[in-house]
């Protein structure tokens, strides 16, 4: 089955056969996604189904890891409540869990920076405490830059750049000279990038997506100061997190640079008509760089 044949209809048929108490919800696709697709169910709830991620990984590591962590965190985030299971209908894992209310940020916007600053440095401190020795480790990301010069190096090859090449690579040189992590492998979300958090009234209100996550390096996390919040919030979010010292920030400020580049370059992508582009990244890309390079 292809992610084309994932219809409404298919849905609620899985519904009615492993969770039937839940069928009779309304059932809404949700736009975007990539390696899953959202499907909204009533108000409260959605399904997650696996399409492009090439195994259920992801969605495994959520299942158990997400009910232990939402508890002590201060946002919402999406809790797994029932498990949809493999069948000849349907061959991949999908999950029904609990529904972020918001609009996802890369489709509204942050007005109240401070606030949002303070929501995301409280939010983060509450995660990133030390987590288990089977808490997972990272897979594509979580190393030091100086591991993940080669993927840099390619976004800042495939992005055009207006002669600004320079200064970005100062950064993350700068990341890539900084000492690395010392401290115990702390829970990361390792994705926080506009798509996976949610605005309300003009602040964050909620953080989804947690398929990356991993105990390592806070600074793939801290680097949300520079890709998410408003110029000149930087420094309030930093002083507010209290916890990363010289060499995190600057190994934030490269991974900020890098994410800022892979989300010019999905804009790109858009822009060209490739699969998986995302014509409205572009923007929130290069306004992300802007504000890395002036490192506010």
């Amino acid at each position: 089955m292809t992610d084309s044949e994932i219809t409404e209809d298919l849905v609620r048929d899985l519904l009615l056969d492993q969770h039937p108490d839940l069928a009779g919800l309304a059932v809404r696709e949700v736009a975007g996604g990539w390696g899953n697709q959202m499907w909204r169910l009533g108000d409260e709830l959605a399904v997650r189904m696996q399409r492009m991620d090439p195994t259920p990984a992801l969605q495994l590591k959520e299942r158990r890891w997400l009910p232990l962590l939402a508890p002590r965190l201060p946002l919402p985030v999406p809790v797994p409540v029932r498990f949809g299971e493999p069948t000849e209908r349907f061959a991949k894992h999908w999950t029904v869990m609990t529904w972020v209310p918001g609009e996802p940020l890369d489709h509204g916007s942050i007005i109240h920076g401070d606030h949002a600053a303070d929501t995301l440095a409280g939010f983060l401190r509450a995660l990133h405490v030390e987590a288990p020795a089977e808490a997972p480790s990272a897979a594509d990301r979580g190393a030091h830059p100086k591991n993940c010069t080669d993927g840099f190096e390619n976004f800042l090859q495939a992005v055009a750049l207006d002669g600004i090449a320079g200064d970005v690579r100062v950064v993350w040189d700068d990341a890539v000279a900084a000492q690395a992590w010392e401290g115990p492998r702390v829970w990361v979300h390792g994705d926080l990038h506009p798509a996976n958090v949610v605005v309300s009234d003009g602040t964050l209100s909620g953080i989804v997506d947690f398929g990356d996550m991993f105990a390592g390096d806070p600074a793939w996390d801290l680097a949300a100061a520079w890709v998410l919040l408003p110029a000149g919030t930087a420094s309030r979010f930093f002083d507010r997190y209290a916890r990363a010292d010289e060499a995190a920030i600057r190994r934030a400020r490269g991974l900020a640079a890098m994410k800022s580049l892979f989300l010019m370059l999905m804009g790109q992508n858009g822009d060209r008509g490739l699969p998986g582009g995302k014509p409205h990244w572009g923007p929130l890309g290069r306004a992300a760089l802007d504000r890395v390079l002036k490192g506010v």
